[in-house]
This record gives structure tokens, C-alpha cells and sequence, in this order.
């Protein structure tokens, strides 16, 4: 499994996947990057400021991007943004250039890790808990259908699912 030397972190917002994306890169010495924090880096931006002035769309549009350009390095962790998988481009840009870990987590756990955030923009002027249900309901199969692994994160440190996924793709290479 970790004959392709990139590890792509996907999941639902606040599943912890900056965090432990930046402890796995430590464990396997690759370079961390994050597609929302490298987008907010190209436009000189935030992520709401682009969802305000261009839409969900406009949003997208540059995350395609993003990720298409970092899935071509070599030996790094991504941390995507939750939505990520909606587009088959980039199902298909992480499932063909690297091994894919689904950080699944459960809708209650979202809601508290997510819940003092400024920058969900999704999560603006909307019942969170239902906006987590429906966001969850049409991606979870998404998640599934690229992931090589899936590991669950609730009520986990990050430090524990860091090593487990360390030690999982670890334990996959070796014939």
C-alpha cells in the first residue's frame, strides 16, 4: 500500500485531519501540506472571504486546482477539505497518487470540534448538527469508495491515530 509515496488524509470537517496530518508527516519524515491552507496561501485570502465573494463553486474550482498540483509531489501528507471528494477529479487525482485514509468520525464529534470555528464556512447561518447530517449523508459513500484505509478518530488523540495509521501502512508494504 505504501508503494505510492503520498499519504492523502480525506473526512468530514473536524475530523482531525490537519492534526494528525501534521504527526503523520513527522513519523514518516515526508513534507505536510493542506489543501484549504494552500489555497488560503495562493489567493491571499481566507476560505470564507472566497466562499463569500465567489460561491461554493468559485471554492471549488480553486480546490481542484490545489489538488491537482500537490498530488504531484512526491513523499508528502495532504490534509484535504471535506468536501474534496464531490469532485471525480479529485476522487480520482488522490486515489491514483497515493494511499488514501478516511479520518471517519461520527456527527457529534464534528459538532464539538467544530463548534468555536470561524472558518466552516458551510456551518455559517445554519443549524450545524443538520448541516453535518446532510454534508455527512452525501459524502460518506465518497469517502469510502477512494479510501484505502479508514480509521475513526472519535474521542481519540491525535498523537494515537497518528501511530495506528503509521503503523498500519507500515505493517501493508512489508510483503
Amino acid at each position: 500500500m505504501l508503494t505510492k509515496r503520498n499519504i492523502f488524509l480525506i473526512g468530514p470537517m473536524g475530523s482531525g485531519k490537519t492534526a494528525v496530518g501534521r504527526q503523520l508527516a513527522r513519523l514518516f519524515r515526508y513534507t505536510f501540506h493542506d489543501s484549504d491552507a494552500d489555497i488560503e496561501a495562493r489567493t491571499g485570502v481566507d476560505i470564507p472571504f472566497i466562499f463569500e465573494k465567489e460561491g461554493e463553486v468559485g471554492f471549488r474550482l480553486r480546490e481542484k486546482e490545489s489538488i491537482d498540483r500537490l498530488t504531484q509531489l512526491d513523499s508528502i501528507v495532504l490534509a484535504t477539505g471535506g468536501g474534496a471528494v464531490i469532485e471525480p477529479a479529485n476522487r480520482r487525482a488522490l486515489a491514483d497518487r497515493g494511499v488514501v485514509v478516511y479520518l471517519a468520525t461520527s456527527v457529534n464529534q464534528q459538532i464539538e470540534r467544530t463548534r468555536h470555528g470561524r472558518h466552516r464556512p458551510l456551518l455559517q447561518d445554519t443549524d450545524p448538527a443538520q448541516t453535518l447530517k446532510d454534508l455527512m449523508a452525501g459524502r460518506a459513500l465518497l469517502y469510502a469508495e477512494i479510501a484505502d484505509l479508514t480509521v475513526t478518530t472519535d474521542g481519540r488523540r491525535v498523537q494515537l491515530v497518528a501511530e495506528q495509521i503509521h503503523q498500519e501502512l507500515r505493517r501493508a508494504q512489508k510483503p
